[in-house]
């Protein structure tokens, strides 16, 4: 018989194949709590569940969990790992140290279909959804696991076109049966895709990533594809009609290009488009990436747009960029032409 993991799967989902199993009704929190609270990899560990339950769950269900296969570190103390998704595909995952804070950036597709032109992922097209349990495992298998903060879905992939993976593995992190990581500590990224948006903040209170970069619509198109389905102008129409209180924050993620979106008239742009929303605007480095003409632009330049932005009322600030020299930051994670057997990266011990 084949067997299927239970990790990844959410207490609802324990709870049926729990009463499939004859199990008792208490058993799936059990199961829950030592898989994501006590990150155990073997049923036979999970001594609270009787030994005939365990021998019943053995019989049809295992703990899948998969180590990265390398990592890379980055001058900054930056590390991106590489992690095996099915036979022949991978995705990459950043964990990020800080002072006060440890970040981990996670994909959830295998590449992304939504053509952002600055985007090294976008170019490598897309190759799949990622599912709940090969989300939560670049967490759950990441070795600084014990030292995370923050987790940010802002690696690999459009996060509203995997919504209900998403949102499994985001009950599963915040939920009491699960990890019970505060919702302040969970933050989604998205080009703008409203239908998932409604749901996210229908469905968990973490924290909302848009990614703007131009407030005007044909310079966005140029940019991003998306615009032409989902134009930002109606993307924050919605926001607005949504109340950020305590239980949301809403931000905006905005790559400035030199001689493209950075002068006054695109600041007076973007505060007219904001005004009456709670939000924040992080300024971002562009990061070059082979066959693109787009140019960075100084951080003197950078610091020179965000006081126009705070000049008009918004509040910007400016994201440092982290692990560039090992093309983990924003707009440069892509597993394209990677051979994992035999990339030039370090191996992590116990990996193989």
């Amino acid at each position: 018989m084949e067997m299927t993991s239970i990790f990844g799967k959410t207490l609802a989902e324990l709870k049926d194949i729990t009463h499939s199993l004859g199990l008792p009704g208490y058993s799936a929190k059990q199961i829950a709590g030592w898989m994501y609270q006590k990150n155990v990899c073997s049923i036979d560990d999970m001594t609270d569940l009787s030994k005939s339950s365990r021998e019943k769950l053995k019989e049809q269900y295992v703990i899948t969990k998969t180590p990265p296969l390398t990592s890379q570190k980055s001058a900054d103390g930056t590390i991106k790992y590489l992690f095996k998704v099915g036979t022949e595909q991978s995705v990459e995952a950043v964990f990020i140290p800080e002072e006060d804070r440890a970040t981990l950036c996670i994909s959830s597709q295998i590449g992304c279909m939504r053509g952002c032109t600055f985007c090294m992922t976008a170019q490598q097209g897309f190759m799949g959804n990622l599912s709940t349990a090969e989300i939560l495992n670049q967490i759950m298998s990441l070795p600084e696991y014990d030292k995370l903060t923050n987790i940010v879905y802002m690696g690999m992939g459009e996060p509203m076109d995997n919504i209900e993976a998403v949102l499994s593995s985001i009950d599963i992190i915040t939920s009491g049966y699960g990890m019970a990581w505060s919702y302040k500590r969970v933050t989604v990224s998205t080009v703008g895709i409203t239908p998932g948006i409604k749901r996210l903040l229908n469905e968990s209170k973490c924290h909302l990533a848009i990614s703007l970069h131009s407030p005007f619509d044909e310079e966005r198109k140029k940019l991003m594809p998306v615009q032409r389905m989902y134009p930002i102008r109606a993307v924050i129409d919605e926001l607005k009609l949504h109340d950020f209180n305590q239980h949301h924050r809403v931000s905006f993620e905005y790559i400035v290009f030199k001689g493209i979106n950075d002068t006054s008239e695109h600041a007076e742009a973007i505060s007219r488009m904001l005004s009456d929303l709670s939000c924040r605007v992080n300024l971002i480095k562009y990061h070059s990436i082979p066959g693109k003409d787009y140019e960075g632009i100084s951080l003197s330049e950078m610091e020179r747009f965000r006081d126009l932005l705070n000049r008009k009322g918004i509040i910007a600030t400016i994201r440092r960029s982290r692990g560039e020299d090992i093309f983990a930051a924003c707009g440069l994670l892509s597993t394209r032409n990677k051979n994992m057997e035999g990339q030039i990266e370090n191996k992590v011990d116990g990996a193989f």
